[in-house]
């Protein structure tokens, strides 16, 4: 892999970090009354989503080592999942964003301690398969020609737990804040058509290098 891979796939994973997910929903709810927690739980998820790039790395490596001809259509299928993602992404983020923001507000009586906040941020992103499609999507576009794929999903799966975990913090720290930044129509529009035009174009760019490969 290369510096300008790396570069590129650290700008992708900061895109979608930036999009409302679920796992940003549930790290608010828990910071609101606890940022600590929801630090703990930024971490769990990050250190799950190093468990999912594990997984889709052993995968990829088996399935590479038996047929380069289905690795080719794997590859080709994730850019019609990216290419996926950025169209619903535009069509319907919006509302789901909206409606996530506002149970998020419902805290209730929610009481998380860190080793509690860890294991809620884990297992939230250790259940959302989403997490998976995403590394099975783009590792194979990052495999060098007789690359390591196992270590490549490794390294990136590292790269994006970095990438969240900080992303994720910083909202722990500024969770009021960060919800009416959230709230303002021109910042979450402006999110959702910049994230999704970047997933679209990113879909389209691997369909196509497949498709030609």
């Amino acid at each position: 892999m290369t510096f300008a891979s790396l570069v590129a796939f650290a700008g992708l994973c900061l895109v979608l970090s930036l999009t409302p997910g679920p796992d940003t929903f549930l790290v608010l709810r828990i910071a609101l009354n606890r940022p600590s927690a929801g630090i703990a739980a930024g971490a769990g998820s990050a250190v799950a989503a190093v468990a999912w790039a594990a997984l889709v790395g052993l995968g990829l490596a088996a399935i590479l080592e038996q047929s380069a001809e289905v690795f080719r259509w794997i590859k080709i299928a994730g850019g019609l999942y990216l290419l996926y993602l950025g169209i619903s992404s535009f069509l319907k983020t919006r509302k789901a964003a909206k409606d996530g923001m506002q149970g998020g507000n419902e805290v209730g009586g929610l009481r998380y301690g860190r080793i509690a906040g860890l294991g809620a941020g884990a297992l939230s992103t250790l259940l959302n398969p989403k997490v998976g499609l995403f590394y099975l999507a783009v590792v194979p576009q990052f495999i060098p020609q007789g690359g390591d794929t196992m270590g490549t999903a490794m390294i990136l799966g590292a790269l994006e737990a970095v990438i969240a975990f900080a992303y994720l913090a910083v909202v722990s720290l500024v969770a009021y804040k960060a919800m009416g930044w959230l709230r303002r129509p021109k910042v979450s529009t402006g999110v959702e058509r910049v994230s999704s035009g970047i997933i679209t174009a990113l879909g389209a760019g691997v369909i196509a290098s497949g498709a030609s490969s």
